[in-house]
């Protein structure tokens, strides 16, 4: 009876410990990996919400390279992203253990038909610990603009962490475009997408103003050749 006893408090006091959960995994991670001899730097930007994983990986040779089909599920992350090496292009799929006591992902990554593998240990930047400089605009963000007549839907999946802003942006030619050089200052969120129109590469930069649900951006064309107007609300 006794050892029943003991076994039983040992169980409860388990289930008191704080688990690994990948909803945690939101943030900027750093770490190195070796390729053919040399370290190759990589940076995730992740956001987390309701199962889903969605964000950038830096230091591929396409970078940065957009999320897709992200997953958390317990302790652990999924996702896949698409990279260009030596003219083709790689479906490589990540698969990640997060440990919220070492503060580190563990990831398992290679191309998608095993021709090739290897690992790296990510480490939450020490600057995304701190709390966000203005407004938290993690998450995703639906609204539409007017392009010569047509109401344009666009939807934008961000994550930001210390005043940096990462994600992308679906519904432009090019889509998702991955979001370059994202910044929160105070209730101002910047950033700039590449998107191909009839033919032609064009940078567009973002300039919004958050508020609760809400963000009000200005857009267009870095050479001031086009610009638009939206309202994009919090859908989660």
């Amino acid at each position: 009876m006794r050892k029943f006893v003991c076994l039983a408090v040992a169980a409860a006091c388990l289930l008191l410990l704080p688990a690994a959960n990948a909803a945690g995994a939101a943030g900027v991670w750093k770490g190195a990996f070796d390729f053919e001899g040399s370290n190759v730097p990589l940076t995730f930007h992740l956001t987390v919400a309701n199962g889903e994983v969605q964000g950038t990986v830096e230091g591929l040779p396409t970078t940065p390279a957009a999320i897709h089909d992200g997953k958390a599920d317990g302790s652990s992350l999924s996702f896949w992203v698409d990279t260009d090496y030596e003219g083709q292009t790689y479906k490589l799929v990540f698969k990640g253990a997060v440990s919220q006591a070492d503060d580190q992902i563990a990831f398992t990554f290679g191309t998608d038909d095993g021709s090739w593998e290897s690992q790296v240990t990510a480490i939450r930047a020490p600057d995304t610990a701190l709390a966000p400089a203005g407004p938290d605009v993690s998450g995703t963000w639906k609204g539409s603009f007017d392009f010569q007549g047509s109401a344009v839907p666009l939807t934008f999946h961000l994550s930001s962490s210390a005043g940096a802003v990462s994600g992308t942006v679906e519904g432009l030619p090019t889509s998702p475009a991955a979001i370059h050089e994202g910044k929160l200052d105070g209730d101002t969120v910047t950033f700039w997408v590449d998107t191909d129109y009839e033919g032609q590469t064009y940078k567009l930069v973002y300039k919004g103003k958050v508020a609760a649900t809400r963000i009000d951006f200005n857009f267009g064309a870095d050479d001031g050749s086009w610009s638009s107007e939206l309202t994009a609300t919090k859908t989660s």
